[in-house]
């Protein structure tokens, strides 16, 4: 069975559809500012946009509600990997899948399931290069109304690599040890502490900053290429490197960016800013 590259164009995948191994998911969710303009953004689905307008065939992936730990505090907390297979294979995903994830909104949030189907075990999955928006630029057709459901429901089997996730404990372990290298993937402004999106400004000590806007062509959406890239990361790619962020989606597509660069340990700390600013002892800088 063909496998697939990590990023597909709207080309690739307008000649791939209908192909009985291939799956296709929409990711979209968007944050809002919170109705009181206080700190933090509120989630808001894509679901109604995507039953308005999607890929033909397409379903879609819920991470506010299906694909998170919803008993957790924390927004999009990472649910154990059963959880995140089962509903994976609710949507059609099995082990001799092919996936291809897209959003309406800067692949970040495809990028968060691509990476969680890594933590998983699960490699054959692609981003669609500049989402929804390259696709409507491409002109190719899209169809309305709720998803179908899967023709038949398979099993996806969690094969877990732990060392993909990195938690509280480890990033904070990170700071000065000299060989974890840790990657802020917010916006400059955030990242210095002039904006403060999450109750206390700044960022986690001895992190450099790549933001996940700036991987993008700003006109098209779609990632820009390899070399372009290549000199926002580290050099050494054999080094530990742990991307975060506010909530651990944009960092997802630094740490989708890193593997194609080929680096090969990395990791998202996926509860991010929101769980780090909760409490005061762990440290923040500004500048």
């Amino acid at each position: 069975m063909a496998t697939i590259d990590s990023l597909v164009s709207t080309d690739w995948l307008a000649a791939n559809l209908g192909a009985e191994d291939l799956v296709v998911l929409d990711c979209t969710v968007y944050l809002k500012p919170t109705e009181d303009g206080g700190p933090g953004y509120r989630s808001v689905s894509g679901r109604a946009d995507f039953e308005a307008a999607h890929i033909p065939g397409a379903r879609f992936a819920d991470l506010i509600e299906d694909l998170c730990d919803r008993t957790s505090a924390l927004r999009f907390a990472v649910p154990n990997p059963e959880h995140f297979a089962a509903a994976m294979a609710r949507l059609g995903v099995t082990d001799g899948s092919r996936v291809v994830l897209y959003d309406q909104n800067r692949s970040m949030w495809a990028a968060r399931v691509w990476w969680m189907l890594r933590w998983i075990g699960f490699d054959d999955a692609a981003l669609l290069d500049g989402g929804l928006r390259a696709w409507h630029a491409d002109r190719h057709a899209v169809e309305s109304g709720p998803a179908s459901a899967p023709a038949a429901t398979g099993t996806l089997t969690a094969r877990p690599r732990p060392s993909l996730i990195a938690d509280r404990q480890e990033v904070l372990a990170a700071v000065g040890d000299g060989a974890t290298c840790i990657i802020d993937a917010l916006g400059e402004e955030q990242y210095r502490g002039e904006q403060n999106g999450y109750g206390r400004p700044g960022h986690i000590p001895g992190a450099s900053n790549a933001p996940a806007i700036g991987l993008l062509d700003r006109h098209t959406g779609r990632y820009l290429p390899l070399e372009q890239l290549a000199d926002r990361f580290p050099s050494d790619r054999s080094q530990r490197v742990i991307t975060y962020c506010g909530g651990g989606i944009a960092a997802s597509s630094d740490a989708f960016v890193l593997s194609r660069l080929g680096f090969t340990d990395i990791a998202v700390y996926t509860a991010s800013l929101q769980e780090w600013v909760a409490d005061p002892a762990n440290p923040l800088v500004t500048g």
